[in-house]
């Protein structure tokens, strides 16, 4: 008698919403990867996917975004804290062949992008990551993370300055003006000024200064939400510990909800 080989269950695999799945590999965020399914740019196994809460099986699911393979992430995420130098540019290359800030971690194995950008002449706090989600969430304007600079300008920066910098000024691409500002110091050669923003508009301290008539000596983003400088010298870096990570991340939804 042929004795019949017992009937074996494949082992059950886990599924996960399709909008999760492209948040995980890094590509977007949550919302944005919700946007993508609805507009058309994302299919499983070659099957355009419109529907949200579509779930998959990574083990098996091809997923595509605009025709691209979408793929775990392999590397581990990591998030440092920069101090910027002037002199250097946020960028992964450069045409002009100046100093990109990539070079100032380059110990780092991993492909860190910088999250948002500080100008040329900008010196401060900057974030540089391989975490699409968290970059995502950090440079949405909805998230609303405070901003802090401090900010050398040419001449006596007066009370009267203040009032007109705290009321906003109208800008090229909209009106302006910071969450908080106050003078530090003051002379008529020079004066230094604190503000805290909660936009990302390029180069809008420069530009609402500016719209003043002072020019800007120095220019240097102190904190980015509760993250500061202290213990950072120019140009040297440090990892993000997780904690910070996830508060980063619990910040940027009470943002959002606000």
């Amino acid at each position: 008698m042929i004795k019949e080989k017992p009937f074996r269950k494949e082992a059950p695999t886990e599924t996960v919403r399709l909008q999760k799945f492209i948040a995980d590999c890094g590509l977007a965020s949550r919302r944005r990867a919700e946007v993508m399914i609805t507009e058309g740019r994302v299919a499983v196994n070659g099957i355009p996917a419109t529907r949200q809460g579509i779930k998959i099986d990574p083990a098996r699911d091809r997923v595509t975004v605009d025709g691209r393979p979408v793929k775990p992430q392999s590397a581990p995420r990591l998030t440092i804290m920069l101090h910027k130098p002037q002199g250097y540019i946020c960028s992964m290359d450069d045409p002009e062949g100046r100093p990109l800030v990539k070079e100032l971690h380059r110990e780092i194995k991993a492909r860190l992008f910088p999250v948002g950008r500080l100008d040329y002449n900008t010196s401060g706090l900057l974030l540089c990551t391989n975490d699409g989600q968290l970059a995502n969430r950090l440079m949405h304007p909805r998230y609303k993370l405070e901003k802090e600079y401090l900010v050398t300008v040419a001449g006596r920066f007066d009370g009267q300055a203040l009032a007109a910098l705290r009321a906003g000024v109208e800008l090229e691409d909209g009106p302006a003006r910071p969450l908080r500002a106050e003078i530090m110091e003051q002379s008529n050669q020079r004066s230094r000024i604190k503000l805290v923003i909660a936009e990302g508009r390029n180069r809008q301290v420069r530009r609402m200064l500016d719209a003043l008539d002072f020019k800007v000596l120095y220019l240097l983003r102190s904190r980015l939400a509760f993250l500061h400088l202290k213990g950072v010298k120019r140009g040297k870096w440090r990892y993000l510990e997780p904690w910070e990570t996830r508060r980063l991340f619990k910040m940027a939804e009470e943002g959002e909800k606000g």
